[in-house]
């Protein structure tokens, strides 16, 4: 119960389901060895992660002081390897200078925030595999032209390659949460800058999600730049009809 009491201000509960632990931990493919656990609480993922052979170096960030107690007298590994601070708050490089993956059974409250960091810091972070709520990873992983399809959707797959793994049922929690949860995997793609200006792409795509039920000839109108050269029948559409590349050619079409 200690790691119940200690997580749930966070948002976050206890996985005790040992076999899915492990599935997650070996989801990370290896290519990038060097490792950071976001909230690892008493190390169920942890330790697992210390059991896969294709992992070089395992790091932890720990926001309660009480789970960072806990590991350091049952983790000896993780000597002078675990940072007490928030994630969203250190320094991305602190942990190492050389890109590096992400991992961890996300807290349900702040797993878009950690997800903007991510993007934020990509070319340092080229992987990640991480639970969230099942909702917010089908949203995170849907295509072009579904309802959940949004903000997050469209910036992460512009330059990552995004896998929905598997689904985890209530019952894998303690206490058992009242949605199901999912694993997903990121792993940084090819385009290493879009053929546009890309802190324009991002307002676009931000402003046209904003009001997303528009079209984007009224979504786009609050960024007050001539819309003339762009196909008018684009422009008819809603931001959930785009692909990456449509967002692309709007960026480059706005004066």
């Amino acid at each position: 119960m200690y790691q119940v009491r200690a997580k749930k201000h966070l948002g976050q509960h206890f996985l005790k389901d040992e076999a899915i632990a492990k599935e997650i931990a070996f989801s990370l493919s290896g290519e990038y060895p060097n490792i950071l656990e976001i909230g690892p609480g008493m190390g169920v993922l942890t330790k697992y992660l210390f059991e896969n052979p294709a992992l070089k170096d395992i790091k932890v960030v720990e926001i309660d002081r009480e789970s960072v107690e806990y590991l350091n007298e049952n983790f000896p590994n993780l000597k002078d390897k675990i940072y007490s601070e928030d994630f969203l708050k250190m320094d991305i490089e602190k942990p190492y200078s050389t890109p590096y993956s992400i991992i961890g059974n996300f807290p349900y409250n702040i797993s878009s925030q950690i997800l903007f960091r991510v993007f934020e810091n990509r070319d340092l972070i080229p992987e990640l595999v991480g639970m969230f709520q099942k909702e917010v990873a089908q949203r995170i992983c849907s295509k072009c032209g579904t309802k959940v399809y949004g903000i997050l959707s469209v910036l992460l797959s512009a330059y990552y390659d995004l896998e929905y793994l598997f689904t985890v049922e209530e019952t894998a929690f303690l206490p058992p949460p009242k949605v199901k949860s999912a694993v997903i995997r990121m792993k940084r793609n090819e385009i290493k800058k879009l053929d546009c200006d890309e802190k324009l792409f991002i307002t676009v795509v931000k402003t046209a999600f904003n009001q997303r039920r528009k079209m984007l000839r009224q979504s786009l109108k609050p960024m007050g730049k001539s819309m003339e050269d762009i196909d008018s029948e684009l422009l008819t559409k809603r931001a959930e009809q785009l692909t990456v590349e449509q967002f692309v050619y709007i960026t480059n079409g706005l004066k």
